[in-house]
């Protein structure tokens, strides 16, 4: 099963057929949004809106465990995740798709991990992560490859078919917000090899992992960073210009969830072999 999880202006699936509304409560507190059940090229995938409703959680209290969780409780094991970022790469433009495939952490204090040795919640279940909880350890997982190879060739694959203006990698660095940054931070993360910038890459993709699940993240670039774009930043245009991009995103999420092979061919489900402490 494929879990969606969309940013900044985008609240919801266009153009598909909703099965089923669902509200998960979790160990964790409750996601931030209802989650959708949604039939998508005969397939069925889950959404969920990180920011939710109304746009009331900003970057930093996104209740990023409840929601991987709650995926996790609904049996995702594939998340596929939306952004809205702004270029640090001169070469990527506004509407520009961006596959990542590698992270740079600036954020501050956000809780990174289900794993806390001791403190651990003690959740029941049958599988690795049940386990490692139960018995409190601790987990240091390979973040070598973050990013499941497997379904960004797919994500590349139905980008190219649909001749859309994409790059097939990127390092997303992620800032704490909810400010945007300033110029000589975007400085600072273009010497850093940051190609785009957001505020809520981290630490979802870590928790999802944690999970065993694969992750990808799929980008749409709404605006030059600061300092490079030499005006003011405004969360309108960021809005505005996924809403533009909405019939693109829809597009890319049919081919994708119709060309995704329902085996995992990656070895993302073996992240915490030998991970534990």
């Amino acid at each position: 099963m494929i879990g969606v999880i969309g940013g900044s202006g985008l609240y919801g699936l266009e153009g598909v057929k909703v099965l089923e509304r669902i509200r998960v409560r979790t160990p964790f507190g409750e996601p931030s949004s209802e989650i959708v059940l949604a039939q998508v090229e005969g397939g069925e995938v889950f959404f969920l809106s990180r920011h939710g409703e109304g746009h009331a959680y900003p970057p930093h209290r996104v209740p990023y465990k409840a929601n991987l969780w709650a995926f996790r409780e609904l049996g995702v094991k594939r998340v596929l995740a939306l952004f809205a970022v702004g270029a640090v790469n001169r070469r990527f433009n506004p509407g520009d798709f961006v596959v990542v495939d590698d992270l740079i952490d600036f954020t501050k204090g956000r809780e990174d991990t289900f794993y806390e040795g001791r403190a651990s919640i003690p959740l029941e279940g049958q599988d690795k992560v049940a386990e490692l909880l139960k018995r409190g350890k601790v987990v240091h997982i390979d973040t070598a490859q973050l990013y499941c190879p497997q379904m960004r060739k797919h994500l590349v694959q139905a980008l190219e078919e649909l001749g859309l203006s994409y790059h097939p990698s990127g390092v997303y660095a992620c800032t704490q917000g909810p400010r945007f940054e300033t110029p000589a931070e975007i400085r600072w993360i273009e010497r850093a090899g940051g190609d785009v910038v957001g505020m809520t890459g981290y630490p979802e993709v870590v928790l999802a992992r944690e999970l065993t699940m694969c992750y990808a993240g799929l980008c749409v670039v709404t605006n030059p960073a600061a300092g490079i774009a030499g005006r003011r930043l405004t969360s309108e245009e960021v809005i505005n210009l996924v809403k533009q991009k909405e019939r693109d995103i829809g597009e890319v999420l049919r081919r994708f969830v119709a060309s995704l092979p329902q085996e995992r061919t990656c070895g993302c489900e073996q992240i915490l072999e030998g991970a534990e402490v």
